[in-house]
């Protein structure tokens, strides 16, 4: 009998156990995780050759940051924010195109979404799982030009340095009100339907992005954010974001 069908036989004798019997108290304790719980030597030496895989993949260099970038670094527009759009429209706009054939228009993230900074040094891709631990994956909205227009109306609002890639620009005056808003270098239209690219969380009213719905159309790409800026770092030898003027306020 092998231990599968052992499992299998407890199982169902617990299960007939306890349908003959009648459950009067159920009592518990509280057992605190510390170091006082000494690790298994049998298990630690069954896992020590997958985590040391593991960690040689994580650890394996890919690409190269002359400076530190965070998301502190500019209050519309970030260095690594704007890294992170671009690289989402760069890598999914072929996977897009190919499947519809059609064209991604822009990307727009959030702002809370980059969870860590790149720091000077090598990148690896322990970084990007550092920059973006969750399971967001990318997702494309086909949005009518009035919704774009409540999109602009959201990023001036939110007064943070939301990641919007490079195709769009949008500037504000000094009070924060839209001045400019641009796609491809061209005033939005109401009635032009754009595709948007951003990810299943936003999609889903995160942040409070609710002008992706009602929409025209949802596209699944079945890719990771975090798999994107794998994908992205491994194609540069040395990172160089920087901070322009896709999305800025006006001094004067």
């Amino acid at each position: 009998m092998t231990i599968k069908h052992i499992l299998r036989l407890c199982v169902l004798l617990l299960i007939f156990s306890c349908a003959s019997s009648h459950i009067s108290k159920i009592e518990g304790k509280q057992i605190d995780i510390d170091d006082s719980l000494k690790p298994q030597q049998e298990i630690e030496d069954f896992i020590a050759p997958y985590r040391a895989h593991i960690n040689k993949n994580m650890d394996s260099i890919i690409s190269y940051a002359p400076q530190t970038y965070t998301k502190s670094d500019g209050s519309y527009n970030t260095a690594i924010g704007n890294l992170m759009a671009d690289a989402v429209f760069s890598e999914s706009n072929p996977v897009f195109h190919q499947r519809t054939q059609q064209n991604i228009d822009f990307t727009i993230l959030n702002h809370g979404g980059i969870r860590s900074i790149i720091s000077k040094g090598n990148i690896t891709i322990r970084t990007a799982f550092e920059v973006m631990p969750f399971e967001n994956s990318v997702v494309v909205v086909a949005l009518k030009g009035t919704q774009i227009h409540d999109m602009m109306t959201y990023l001036s609002e939110s007064k943070r340095a939301h990641p919007v890639s490079h195709q769009l620009q949008l500037i504000l005056d000094k009070n924060a009100n839209i001045k400019t808003a641009t796609v491809h270098g061209k005033p939005i239209e109401d009635n032009k339907t754009y595709y948007v690219a951003t990810n299943d969380y936003l999609y889903s009213g995160g942040d409070g992005m609710t002008f992706f719905h009602p929409n025209e159309g949802l596209y699944v790409l079945n890719y990771k954010i975090r798999d994107v800026l794998i994908d992205n770092f491994k194609k540069k030898d040395t990172l160089n974001p920087m901070r322009d003027r896709r999305f800025i306020k006006l001094e004067d």
